[in-house]
């Protein structure tokens, strides 16, 4: 197990208490370089969305208990937030948290000269993703050719 992946499980560990308690999902844990810093983020999620108030009382308790812990080597930057809209759907919890919704697809590879695709998750697995695109119309994709599933949104 990576480095990364073992800071995630840890800290998947550590904040579900806190989550859990308060009557929210955590949706996942990342542990991610960007522009030469480390960032630790939890994405967690309730019915109704999640406020700035909630990042904020789950943030405190993890950071105290990170603090506490002191298993992350070096410096990174501790982020608490919702989601968001065009977060992709990785883990089998997203896309069980998202059947019977909207979303976006794009492929690697062109299926009938189109890469990107919009219909309801209707089911999936580990080898494929179905939509219906249409009513009683359903595609079928190969796993290995999804580059990106998120939830659709229209401004």
């Amino acid at each position: 197990m990576s480095k990364r992946e073992v800071y995630e499980q840890k800290t998947e560990e550590l904040i579900t208490p806190f989550v859990e308690d308060k009557g929210f999902e955590l949706v996942d844990v990342e542990y991610v370089k960007e522009g030469g810093n480390w960032y630790l983020r939890a994405y967690i999620d309730k019915p109704g969305g999640i406020t700035v108030d909630d990042c904020e009382v789950i943030s405190r308790s993890l950071s105290d208990k990170l603090d506490e812990e002191d298993f992350i080597e070096g410096a990174y930057i501790l982020e608490v937030s919702s989601p968001g809209l065009g977060r992709p759907l990785k883990k089998e919890k997203d896309f069980v948290r998202n059947m019977g919704q909207e979303v976006e697809l794009r492929t690697y590879r062109a299926i009938e000269k189109q890469k990107e695709f919009r219909g309801i998750l209707d089911a999936y697995d580990k080898s494929s993703i179905t939509l219906e695109v249409e009513e009683g119309e359903k595609l079928v994709f190969d796993r290995s050719n999804v580059a990106l599933v998120r939830l659709a949104f229209d401004f």
